[in-house]
């Protein structure tokens, strides 16, 4: 049986696999760790206290994602905590994004 993460344990351990529910559950990740909120503040310039608003946005959520994408210690951490597949990451990302889908075939 696979051990559950304190992340896991804490936040509930399925997250859907909707684009948006990944990237909400993402954005709350990041939020959990000083270290990579400040991270993700100074890379994408927003301030804590407008993140709550900039989630209703499709275009902040594809970010949250492109934040995870760009460095895979960092996503591989998430998909561990939350035990999903980075490709899940990559076609969540390419929902919310606007393009293509990649299909399960896709990251062979």
């Amino acid at each position: 049986m696979q051990r559950q993460s304190d992340h896991q344990a804490a936040h509930g351990a399925a997250i859907n696999a909707d684009g948006s529910s990944i990237a909400i559950a993402a954005l709350s990740w990041i939020s959990a760790d000083g270290e990579m909120i400040s991270r993700f503040c100074a890379l994408t310039g927003i301030e804590p206290g407008q993140m709550r608003q900039a989630a209703s946005e499709p275009g902040f959520l594809a970010g949250v994602l492109e934040f995870l994408l760009a460095h895979e210690p960092t996503l591989m951490r998430f998909c561990d905590d939350n035990g999903i597949e980075p490709a899940t990451v990559q076609r969540a990302h390419a929902e919310l994004a606007g393009g293509a889908v990649p299909g399960p075939g896709d990251f062979v």
